[in-house]
């Protein structure tokens, strides 16, 4: 019974992040904590099955014509630029402990990702120049945010391309496709530190996930631009909000 309940939400939350290109990891690794698992069996299991279901994303959101993944096109780069600067945030995470108070991360984390959703919804509207620039910036700004917390990557470089100019269809596949280079990357470091893997979850994990990607594009496919970027700019403010919510019980 504990692993229906485990796929229907594991369904759910990779509908939520292929769609929007945020939410998986954001809401099920609590979720599985609360559930009983220890945050060593949840870690590794949501990265590896990332893995597949962000592969699995990049695949179907290419073939929809949401983004354009052949080398050399402007997605395909931006998407390397992200995965690159990603990999050196997930290598900090692992290497290096950042004494940083709990309290205030979790504060930085709920302020950024509110102010970032705030952004999106004030330029629903609004034509954005695409620039290289601000995704350079965009890219170490999450690099960092990935360093020092682990998490929240979603829709800080969701948020980070719209302002940065790329077109929200096409930042949905981009953000799969720089998320696949980070899980790959934290998958092997897992590996290499030869930490146990609870493979009984992680293949629940990638079944019910991987099921979920092929509906999400065809969703975003039908989904009016204007309409999608608004439930983004949403999806961050809540996110934002309940993460300041921790703080404020804590």
């Amino acid at each position: 019974m504990t692993y229906l309940i485990i796929a229907g939400i594991t369904f759910l939350s990779e509908y939520l992040d292929s769609g929007l290109g945020m939410g998986y990891g954001t809401a099920l690794a609590p979720i599985l904590i609360l559930m009983g698992f220890d945050p060593v069996q949840v870690v590794p299991a949501v990265l590896i099955s990332q893995l597949f279901t962000d592969i699995a994303a990049c695949i179907s959101h290419h073939k929809m014509f949401n983004v354009d993944l052949k080398p050399g096109s402007q997605d395909f780069k931006a998407a390397s630029l992200l995965g690159l600067m990603s990999v050196i945030g997930v290598v900090i995470a692992v290497f290096v402990a950042v004494k940083i108070p709990k309290k205030i991360l979790t504060l930085y984390i709920g302020l950024l990702v509110a102010s970032m959703g705030a952004l999106v919804l004030y330029t629903t509207n609004r034509p954005m120049k695409f620039s290289w620039k601000k995704l350079m910036g965009i890219s170490l700004l999450a690099s960092f945010n990935k360093g020092i917390s682990g998490g929240g990557y979603g829709p800080l470089v969701m948020g980070g391309q719209m302002l940065s100019g790329v077109h929200v269809k096409s930042a949905v596949g981009i953000t799969a496709f720089a998320e696949a280079i980070t899980c790959l990357a934290g998958f092997l470091i897992y590996i290499i530190t030869g930490k146990a893997i609870d493979w009984k979850l992680t293949l629940t994990l990638i079944i019910f996930a991987t099921g979920a990607v092929p509906v999400a594009a065809m969703t975003v496919k039908h989904a009016p631009s204007a309409s999608l970027k608004r439930y983004v700019g949403i999806m961050m403010l809540l996110l934002g909000f309940l993460t300041l919510t921790k703080v404020a019980g804590s």
